[in-house]
């Protein structure tokens, strides 16, 4: 078990001081799963039991829903503060850690003495596409309870990240904390993870009143919803009080809905080195367009040249540019330099 360190209680002084006196106001306040990513590249199959297999690279990268769309956004210049648990380990000294450097305000992570850090083994395949080992560690005890008044107070949007996998804030915990974040101001937005317990719809449609922006892969929404086309699952959420609705689509792009019009926006081609993160940077990039106050179709399309930089890095936010090299990305097609 390891104390928290020095680095952790300097960050989180700083953040304190920098809200007591004004100097930056948190925009996006990024709630939900914090993990450890080793990512490991390219892996073509598994090892027999007991044998060994080589790859090219392994990295450890701070990984998360929560984590991913907070530093994406931190890196597009967006003031955001991340709400989350990790364990008292060496995973969890990296993720406090890494998340400060990134310009995040970690104030709102704290540490569970019942449960290591959570963590995932990312196995990359020769295309880019990612098969997970998961442990849901920590993150099992974050609860809407832990996210205080005060952390919200002053900030434009909530978003809940990784639902379905936070066994005490998915649901009704869920519900209250959209809710009281309504009734201080804030927009709200949430994000879904495979749930590889099949409960979907149960879990969700209750709190669906509460969501403003809701940005599920298209794959996740059909398992909610047991529909297929893009624009009958954007209608059963738009009936039942989502204002927004944005179904990343993977190779397809992206399909961005709300009451008054509707966007089939095309990916950016790109050469995919590791798609891990994308979906959550795909959010960052919707979540900044939202800060700026971009009208729907322009927002979809910056969401879809943030996860198009995603993958073209090792690791969930090392291919996420600047906030002027992503405009001019979406605007051109590409890359500067």
């Amino acid at each position: 078990m390891s104390s928290i360190p020095e680095t952790e209680r300097i960050a989180k002084a700083v953040a304190r001081q920098l809200h007591k006196r004004g100097e930056q106001m948190v925009k996006v306040i990024c709630v939900g799963n914090l993990v450890a990513d080793a990512v490991a590249r390219p892996v073509c199959e598994l090892p027999a039991k007991g044998k060994l297999s080589l790859v090219d690279d392994l990295q450890l990268h701070s990984g998360g829903c929560a984590a991913n769309t907070g530093a994406a956004l931190a890196k597009l210049g967006v003031a955001t503060a991340v709400v989350g648990k990790v364990g008292q380990d060496g995973f969890g000294d990296f993720m406090v850690d890494a998340l400060s450097r990134a310009g995040l305000d970690v104030s709102g992570i704290s540490r569970s003495a019942a449960y290591h850090t959570s963590a995932s083994l990312v196995l990359v395949a020769p295309d880019g596409e990612r098969s997970f080992i998961h442990a849901l560690g920590a993150n099992q005890e974050l609860a809407d309870t832990d996210v205080l008044d005060s952390q919200l107070a002053g900030g434009k949007i909530l978003h809940v990240a990784g639902s379905f996998l936070l066994p005490k804030l998915d649901g009704q915990p869920t519900g209250r904390l959209l809710k009281r974040a309504h009734s201080l101001g804030l927009t709200t937005a949430l994000d879904t993870a495979w749930d590889a317990q099949g409960r979907w719809a149960s879990l969700l449609l209750p709190v669906l009143g509460e969501i403003d922006i809701f940005l599920p892969s298209i794959e996740e929404a059909k398992m909610i919803t047991g529909l297929e086309k893009p624009q009958e699952i954007a209608a059963f959420f738009l009936e039942r009080g989502v204002k927004i609705i944005g179904l990343k689509m993977g190779a397809e792009g992206s399909y961005v809905r709300d009451v008054a019009a509707e966007y089939w926006l095309p990916p950016y081609k790109v050469e995919a080195i590791d798609a891990t993160g994308a979906g959550d940077s795909f959010v960052a990039g919707f979540l900044a367009g939202v800060v700026h106050n971009w009208d729907l179709e322009r927002t979809g399309k910056f969401a879809n040249a943030v996860g198009a930089s995603c993958v073209t890095a090792i690791g969930a936010t090392s291919g996420i540019r600047s906030w002027e090299e992503t405009v001019r990305f979406m605007e051109t097609g590409q890359w500067a330099g």
